[in-house]
This record gives C-alpha cells, sequence and structure tokens, in this order.
C-alpha cells in the first residue's frame, strides 16, 4: 500500500509540468470526445438506410443519408487532427520541461551522488524513460478518454435498439474489462525491470566507446561483445516476456468481441424472423460490437504504453526527489587580502571514506600551505592524491575533520564563490566541442585576447595554436579528437591559468608531456604571484622545486617537507624518486 501511495504521489508531481498546458490537455480529450459522438451516431444512420432506404427502396434517402455520412467523416477528421495537434502540443512541452529539470537537478548532484546512481542510469532516464512518458501523456490525452466513453456509449446506443439484445454487451464488457487490467497489473513490474536491463546495455556500451582504445590495445574485443551479448541477451528475455504477456491482449479480447457478436446474431435471429426486430437493428449492434472491439484494442495499446510511461515516471521521480548531499554554505569567505596570515588552505584531521567503502581513502591528514606557495603532492598509485584534491574545491565532503580555505571550512562557503577562487586541472584533460578560444573562455568569460594569449604562452601551447588555422578560433572536436594526449593537457592548463584563480590545482596535469616541456612549464608557473599552487604529480622531478612536498601512501601523510628533506628523511619519497633516477640520481 505505501508503495502505491509513493507511487501515486510521485504522478502528482509529475503532473505538475502539464500545468502550463491546461488548456491543451481540456481541449485535446474534448475534441475527442466530440469525435467519438460522431462515431457513435454512424450505426444508428446505417440501420435508418436499411431500414428506411433499402426497405423502401428510396435512393434519394439512401444518397442523403450517405451525405450525412460523409459530412460525419469530415467533421470527425476535424476534431481527430486538433485533438492530435493539441496532444502533442502538450506532451512535447511536458517533457521538454521535465528534461530540463532532470538535467538540472543532474548538474546539482555531487560527485557522490552521480557515483551512488551511476551514470548509465542517469543517462537512460534523461533519454528514454523521458520519450517514454512522453508518448504515455500524447496518448492519454487523446485515447484514455475516448475509448472508455466510446464503450459505454456503445453500451447505451444499444439499449436504445434493443434493450433486450443489449444485455449482452452487459455481459461482454465487464468480461473484457478483466482481461485488460489483470494484463495491466502483470506487466507494469515487467516493464521496470526492462528499462532496468536497458540501464546495463547502455552502461555496457558507453564503457566500450569510452574504452574502445584501450579495448582493441588489449585484444579484448571478444570479451567485450561477449559481455555486451549477455546483457543484451538479458533485456531482450525480459522484454520478450513481458510482449508475450501483452500479445495476449488482442487474442483474448476478439475472443470475447466475437463471441458477443455470435450471441447477438443467434439471440436477435429468430426476432427478425418473428418481426420484432429490424435488420437494420441487428447490423446496429454488431457495429456496436465492433467499435468496441476496435476502441478496446486502442485502450489496451494506450494501457501498455501508459505502463511503460509510469515505469519510466517512477524512474525519473526517484533522480528529481533524491536530494543533494552537500548543503550549499551561507557566508562568503573574507577575502584573503583582510586575513594575511591566514594559511590559503588547511587540513585539519581529515578523514574520508567513499560511500560504500569499507577503508577510507585519506586517514588523518593534517597540514596547512600559506597564501601564495606551491605545494607538491607526491604518492604511488591509489595513495589517495586526486581523493585529497577533490576535497579543496568539496567536490567530495570530508568525513571526519575539516578542511578550510581562507580560514573558513570549506562547508561555510557558498560552493558557487568556493570555486570560483580555484582553478583545477583534472588527470583527464577534457575540451569541448567548438574553438580553442570558446575553451579559454571557460576559465574567464571576460578575458582578452592578450590574456588568453599569455596563458598559452605558460602553458607552452601558443607554438601549436599559432601554426593551427585560425589560431584562437581554431576548431576542437568533441573531447579535442584532434589534438594529441599532450596538446589537450596544455590546453586544459591554460584555460585554468585564465582564470587567475587564488588557488590553482595541476592534478598529475603534465603526465602526457615530455620532460622538456615539463620543465618548462613548471619554470613558467613559479612567475606566477598571489596563488596558491598544489602541484599533483608522480614524477619527483615535477615537484621538487616547490616550497613543500606532501607525500602520501595507503591514504595517509607519510612526509612532509622539501625535497631535500624527503630524500634525507621519507623512504618513500626516496623510494620513488630513486625508481626514477637511480641511486644518487637527479634530474637535470
Amino acid at each position: 500500500m505505501k508503495g502505491s501511495k509513493d507511487r501515486s504521489d510521485r504522478m502528482k508531481k509529475l503532473l505538475t509540468y502539464l500545468r502550463p498546458y491546461r488548456k491543451e490537455s481540456v481541449l485535446s480529450p474534448l475534441f475527442k470526445l466530440l469525435e467519438a459522438l460522431f462515431d457513435l451516431l454512424v450505426p444508428l444512420v446505417v440501420k435508418e438506410i436499411i431500414d428506411v432506404g433499402i426497405a423502401n427502396s428510396d435512393r434519394p434517402y439512401i444518397f442523403g443519408m450517405c451525405g450525412v455520412l460523409v459530412a460525419f467523416a469530415a467533421v470527425g477528421l476535424l476534431f481527430s487532427l486538433t485533438a492530435q495537434y493539441f496532444a502533442a502540443r502538450a506532451a512535447i512541452g511536458f517533457s521538454t520541461v521535465l528534461r530540463r529539470d532532470l538535467f538540472s537537478r543532474i548538474q546539482r548532484f555531487t560527485y557522490e551522488d552521480t557515483d551512488r546512481i551511476g551514470t548509465s542510469t542517469l543517462i537512460t532516464r534523461m533519454t528514454s524513460d523521458v520519450n517514454q512518458l512522453q508518448a504515455g501523456v500524447n496518448l492519454t490525452l487523446r485515447l484514455l478518454l475516448r475509448s472508455p466513453i466510446i464503450v459505454l456509449g456503445a453500451l447505451i446506443m444499444a439499449f436504445t435498439v434493443n434493450a433486450r439484445s443489449a444485455w449482452i454487451f452487459v455481459v461482454i464488457i465487464p468480461l473484457l474489462a478483466i482481461v485488460v487490467f489483470a494484463i495491466m497489473l502483470k506487466s507494469i513490474p515487467l516493464y521496470k525491470k526492462v528499462q532496468k536491463n536497458l540501464d546495463s546495455v547502455t552502461d555496457i556500451t558507453r564503457e566500450n566507446l569510452t574504452g574502445v582504445r584501450v579495448i582493441r590495445a588489449f585484444c579484448k574485443e571478444n570479451e567485450e561483445i561477449e559481455r555486451f551479448r549477455e546483457a543484451n541477451e538479458a533485456h531482450y528475455r525480459a522484454q520478450n516476456f513481458v510482449g508475450k504477456i501483452s500479445a495476449l491482449m488482442n487474442p483474448l479480447t476478439l475472443v470475447l468481441v466475437n463471441l458477443g457478436v455470435i450471441l447477438i446474431l443467434l439471440y436477435s435471429g429468430k426476432h427478425v424472423n418473428s418481426g420484432t426486430m429490424s435488420q437494420g437493428d441487428v447490423v446496429a449492434l454488431t457495429n456496436y460490437m465492433a467499435q468496441i472491439l476496435v476502441e478496446l484494442i486502442k485502450f489496451a495499446t494506450t494501457l501498455f504504453t501508459v505502463n511503460k510511461a509510469l515505469a519510466s515516471a517512477d524512474r525519473i521521480r526517484a533522480v528529481l526527489d533524491t536530494p543533494v548531499s552537500m548543503t550549499d554554505g551561507e557566508n562568503d569567505p573574507p577575502a584573503p587580502e583582510k586575513a594575511p596570515d591566514v594559511p590559503a588552505v588547511a587540513f585539519c584531521n581529515v578523514t574520508l571514506t567513499y560511500a560504500g567503502n569499507a577503508a577510507p581513502s585519506l586517514t588523518d591528514i593534517s597540514f596547512s600551505v600559506p597564501r601564495g606557495s606551491t605545494i607538491g603532492i607526491i604518492g604511488s598509485t591509489g595513495s589517495g592524491k586526486s581523493s585529497l584534491a577533490n576535497l579543496i574545491p568539496r567536490f567530495y565532503d570530508v568525513t571526519e575533520g575539516a578542511v578550510l580555505v581562507n580560514g573558513r571550512d570549506v562547508r561555510e562557503h557558498r560552493t558557487k564563490d568556493l570555486r570560483e577562487r580555484i582553478a583545477i586541472v583534472e588527470q583527464k584533460a577534457v575540451l569541448f566541442r567548438g574553438t580553442i578560444r570558446s575553451n579559454l573562455l571557460w576559465g574567464n568569460e571576460g578575458a582578452t585576447d592578450k590574456e588568453l594569449w599569455q596563458a598559452l604562452e605558460m602553458a607552452q601551447a601558443k607554438d601549436f595554436v599559432m601554426e593551427k588555422e585560425g589560431g584562437l578560433d581554431a576548431p576542437v572536436s568533441q573531447n579535442g579528437k584532434n589534438f594529441s594526449g599532450g596538446q589537450r593537457q596544455r590546453l586544459t592548463i591554460a584555460r585554468a591559468l585564465v582564470r587567475q584563480a587564488e588557488i590553482l590545482i595541476l592534478d598529475d596535469s603534465s603526465s602526457a608531456l615530455d620532460y622538456a616541456t615539463d620543465a618548462a612549464l613548471r619554470q613558467a608557473l613559479r612567475k606566477i604571484e598571489n596563488t596558491t599552487t598544489f602541484l599533483i604529480s608522480q614524477r619527483t622531478s615535477s615537484i621538487r622545486h616547490a616550497d613543500m612536498i606532501l607525500v602520501l601512501e595507503d591514504g595517509v601523510a607519510v612526509g612532509l617537507g622539501t625535497h631535500k628533506e624527503l630524500l634525507e628523511q621519507c623512504e618513500v619519497y626516496r623510494e620513488i624518486h630513486q625508481s626514477q633516477f637511480g641511486k644518487g640520481g637527479d634530474p637535470s
């Protein structure tokens, strides 16, 4: 009962998206009902043609009544097209606003929220589920009311034709209703399973498209094909099973309706012979039974679409109802010049445990970074370097302790204000379709061409950008596929430098650069004033000139000091350095 109530509440919330289209939501079923009224009058006209026109060989009367049928058809077509227009307008408007709000909600999710829900299921809900809901709204406005009205109207009209024969309708219609609703109730949970399996197919497809180069490099095509085949087969089996159940609708309804027609013919045949019923009455009754058959088939199709829409609505509403795990701070931190002695960033006994993980990724990390200094962070793969960097712009919240920026806990900052003070370059260089200029302006929308070229020069990207046709206006394909890995990294570094932020975080962002380019980049970064820089790297050569270096091992800080101090005091740092340059070796 509670699940049904929650589903009902969720549907009510989704229906609020139809409020801007109240007029269309009323006019569409209204015009469909008007069309239905004309359809219900057709058997009566045919009855009159048979009983009066044909019986009396009155050709003018027959032609006149045929003209009435043509007029009914023309007016019904006009009403049908009008209803379709309003239904389509409401459904498309509804899905557009819903998709916008769903995307906006997903944009507000934190890294933790996205990790918990899953990227693939969010993609499915943004696309397939919204489309299912749009189709459901469209058919609901056009047919969900029309079909019951036709069925009920046919029953009433049957009583006006012949009350005794009409009792056959009273028996057949409830049986049809039982069949329709039984199949509908059985299929609703199955459609949810189908959509869930579609999530798995989408997830595997996304992984393969993203990692296609790695898959080919390790000759894993056959294994990935098999993994996709298994997921696709599971989706096929679920879809096929619910399809078989849905397929029962038409034959069962056809059997019942044709049984009704047989009963009408059996019952009315003797009455026609005795003269208590006319041939037109029999034709009218069978026509009404045929109308019921057609409308129930339409109604069944509508219900299946609505079932899918209900399953999709539940999934969409679940995303919209998912609370964002982070609450925004209320106050902007004080400007740095008002507190010059306060560290730019401080970690106070910070522990981080990701949702679903038993062990913490960071444990009891404490250090502070003076304003304008450079700190290097190094450690083996999986030591927690990126996890630490993600805490500064508050991509994740600490489990214990606090991260302070300008002396204030990051949880007290307004997220927008906090992140405007920070420029970050992630491990994976991400560029967006457009031009080099449009990508750089992400860092600072008001940057001049001079500032863009300065940032490119500092990032060691000026030379290859100048060689591109168009310079700053050279095209960038999706994900920057028309640039090499090193070029993409330098462009993302330039984008961060354009921001001229108080805090600059470079998360292993020079891994694709050769040593000479890396050295030139570090030399340029040392010239930046009034910026606190975090250099995260696996190369000691990239961080050796930092004011301080933090060494991480399995999420624990095992060393903090200068390059020279750590070589003498920290075994982990010394091993990393010697593995790269040999004992006693040092980068030139």
